[in-house]
């Protein structure tokens, strides 16, 4: 053993003195500093959750779909039928990114795809949601090129197509940029890889890449804040090869197989340490690892350096003794490592040796979240800004008279223009199963080749609204995602999330991720798509006026439906001059957290917009009526920008124009760019109205009259707003001229 370390060496290391002498009554002595190392990671809040399991454990996690526990597996993994199963999960790789954006989201990808073919699922989509600071700011602009360009270069090169995603921009992400991405396969039934392990004297496998000395203390990295000094920390950065993980995936899936396997989990955060604790946790066994026997890349590694470097694409995989030249064969053939560098044993510990000296010996139970990771309640306290917010009144604004002004300067917004300059640097047509790059709907549709399913994909999120009202905007984010899986014709099926809060300490940052939780939980429940999983990113914070404050709240929600006939596909384009264009749902006096009140009137301060989670589940139920019977030939979810901003991307996509009349019991600014939920734009065929009037009045659900497609052009109220083609110029040059012009 190397010599003993003391409470300053655990205080460097994140580790605070009650965990000091816990590990210290765990072992029965004190660590050393490799041991001391390894429950930094372990017990940092990316791998135990020490700071947010409580509230976790409230989310619904159980559903007839569900063929893992939240939290059991790498991912989520859902019955879909036809003897398939979906395999999905999102994450947060925000901190690398703040520091090195290109290799920090490139990482991010390739992390969680290898979440998904570790357990025996070809990924086939991916999404991802990104939030930036200010784009006049040259450093965003470094930051989301640097991001993009890294999410695009790995993807692609990987060869998994970018379904879906969103981009918001607002100055508390200025310091701390949030890069989540989701990642979702399939694989057979029954076919599932475990991340476990177990039979005394099996061999456990190092495959893939050789391990080096990026990304060490990266799980520590990530449960920190980020500061001016961050820059710092690149070397806890991890630096990806997608062309190796394309190996890995096709070697992993083939030796999935042979059923020689016990069990296989990828080494993403704490990479080894993590690897070995988690499946011997989970299969009530330990290891005995030889450190000699890692492939290296870099000389003389220290253990510790060894046990928690982040290198990418490696797996720790467990087979069966005897069935080692099978592995090594189908290893060979991928031209990659593997290495034996163990074996299980019976005894709940992890050995570590290193040049014939054992250099660690913990207890893998205790590392683990669910084992001897400490849980903690921490306090929470209501911001006095939450009750400022809610004091708010449309009436001390007031409306611009010229609204076509506004409805220029909105569809030129960051949050509301078009994002072509980030996605058309993303492959979405790859592997030919992508069905809604021509024909755009309100989530990502991907064909189930061999079946007449699809799924429908979405990420959604408005962390304006989870802002102003935690619990409020965190169910509008779960009943966003619903309803755009709804106005693609899909049932909502299941939820990953992303939670990406500020510091835990920070008992204002607290209360707004219990807020959130219980709003989700709420939602969740009432649309019964159970939480599967997820990742917590706490300490993300950026400094404005000095101050360090969190950034916004942000739970981003990951959804995925079932379109049960791909016949049944709804998307949001106008079809036809001369249709009809209906809304279903009520339009509110309501201009609160709205992008239209935050961009023209420079107001930050408001409430949630107006919502009503029964409103919105009967919405979502008439919706999908409509699109079974044919009864619409169009529909889009009334979100950021509101009805005008709805209509104008209704109307983009085939060059059609609209005229509508507004609510005259609304306020005109309110009607047009308000952010009410339970609202949805329909289009009708003139010869389906008088069905499409008798369903919903059976229904007895509200829906009005709008007005109908033009051949072009646009009027509201018999007012000529312009035409929808130098109005589509604006909406998809507006982030590329940004970008173009001096920043600041």
């Amino acid at each position: 053993m190397s010599k003993e370390v003391n409470l300053e060496t655990a205080k460097a290391l994140g580790i605070i003195p009650e965990e000091f002498d816990k590990i210290h009554e765990i072992l029965g002595r004190k660590p050393n500093f490799t041991e001391l190392s390894i429950f930094s990671v372990m017990w940092s809040e990316h791998a135990s959750y020490k700071n947010s399991i409580k509230w976790l454990k409230t989310l619904p996690r159980e559903g007839k779909q569900l063929l893992v526990e939240a939290g059991e597996e790498n991912a989520g993994l859902v019955d879909i039928g036809e003897g398939l199963a979906c395999a999905f999960k999102i994450e947060s790789h925000n901190h690398p990114c703040a520091v090195e954006p290109y290799q920090g989201a490139a990482t991010g990808v390739g992390g969680i795809n290898r979440d998904i073919f570790t357990m025996g699922a070809r990924p086939i989509a991916q999404l991802n949601s990104l939030r930036f600071g200010d784009l006049k700011n040259d450093r965003t602009k470094w930051l989301l090129k640097g991001v993009v360009k890294g999410i695009g270069d790995y993807g692609n090169s990987f060869g998994v197509p970018v379904v879906g995603g969103e981009v918001f921009f607002d100055d508390s992400y200025n310091t701390n940029p949030l890069v989540n991405a989701m990642s979702v396969g399939l694989l057979k039934k029954g076919k599932m890889i475990s991340a476990t392990s177990g039979g005394v004297g099996n061999p456990v496998y190092i495959v893939g890449s050789s391990t080096g000395k990026d990304g060490i203390h990266g799980a520590t990295f990530a449960s920190a804040d980020i500061t001016e000094n961050s820059a710092d920390d690149i070397p806890s950065i991890q630096v990806g090869d997608p062309f190796q993980e394309k190996l890995l995936l096709e070697a992993s899936l083939e030796l999935n197989k042979t059923n020689v396997m016990i069990g296989m989990q990828d080494m993403g955060a704490a990479g080894i340490i993590c690897s070995t604790s988690e499946m011997s946790a989970r299969g009530k066994c330990g290891m005995r690892v030889d450190l000699d026997k890692v492939p290296l890349r870099q000389q003389n590694m220290e253990a510790f350096e060894i046990l928690l470097s982040e290198s990418q694409e490696r797996m720790l995989v467990v087979v069966k003794k005897g069935q080692e030249k099978v592995v090594e064969d189908i290893f060979e053939k991928w031209d990659l490592n593997c290495a034996i560098i163990g074996e299980v044993i019976a005894e709940d510990r992890l050995l570590f040796y290193q040049k014939g000296e054992l250099v660690a010996d913990v207890p893998a139970d205790a590392l683990v979240l669910g084992g001897g990771a400490p849980v903690y309640d921490r306090e929470y306290t209501e911001p006095a800004y939450y009750k400022e917010y809610k004091k708010f009144s449309i009436d001390q604004v007031k409306q611009p008279e010229d609204l076509r002004e506004v409805a220029w300067s909105m569809m030129k917004q960051p949050n509301i223009a078009s994002k072509k300059w980030v996605y058309e640097q993303y492959d979405s047509m790859v592997g030919t199963i992508n069905m809604s790059t021509n024909f755009p709907s309100d989530a990502g549709v991907v064909n189930i080749k061999g079946t007449n399913k699809a799924l429908a994909l979405t990420v959604d999120c408005n962390s304006r609204y989870v802002k102003a009202d935690p619990e409020k905007g965190a169910a509008i984010a779960v009943a966003e995602a619903a309803r755009n899986i709804s106005c693609t014709g899909g049932m909502p099926t299941a939820i990953t999330n992303c939670l990406n809060f500020g510091n835990p300490y920070n008992p204002e940052a607290y209360w707004q991720f219990v807020g959130a939780i219980k709003g989700m939980g709420a939602a969740c429940r009432k649309f019964e798509t159970p939480v599967t999983g997820g990742n917590v990113s706490f300490y993300n914070q950026t400094t404005i006026d000095g101050k360090t404050v969190p950034v916004f709240p942000t739970p981003t929600i990951g959804m995925l439906g079932i379109i049960e006939d791909k016949n049944h596909q709804m998307t949001m384009a106008f079809k036809n001059k001369g249709n009809m264009i209906y809304l279903i749902g009520e339009s509110k006096n309501d201009i609160a957290s709205s992008e239209y009140l935050n961009s023209w009137h420079k107001i930050k301060e408001s409430p949630a917009p107006w919502f009503d989670i029964d409103v919105e589940y009967k919405l979502h139920k008439v919706v999908r009526g409509l699109i079974k019977k044919n009864l619409i030939c169009s529909a889009h979810d009334v979100s950021e920008g509101g009805i005008f901003v709805t209509l104008l991307e209704c109307a983009m996509p085939r060059g059609y124009g609209f005229d509508i009349t507004s609510d005259a019991e609304v306020r005109e600014d309110a009607f047009l760019f308000g952010e009410s939920q339970g609202r949805v734009v329909v289009s009708v065929t003139q010869h389906r109205e008088n069905e499409f009037i008798d369903f919903m009045m059976d229904s007895k659900f509200p829906f009005s009259t709008l007005g109908h497609v033009t051949k072009g052009e646009m009027r509201v109220d018999d007012v000529a707003y312009g035409f929808v083609e130098d109005a589509r110029k604006e909406y998809d040059e507006a982030i590329e001229k940004l970008l173009n012009e001096g920043g600041k």
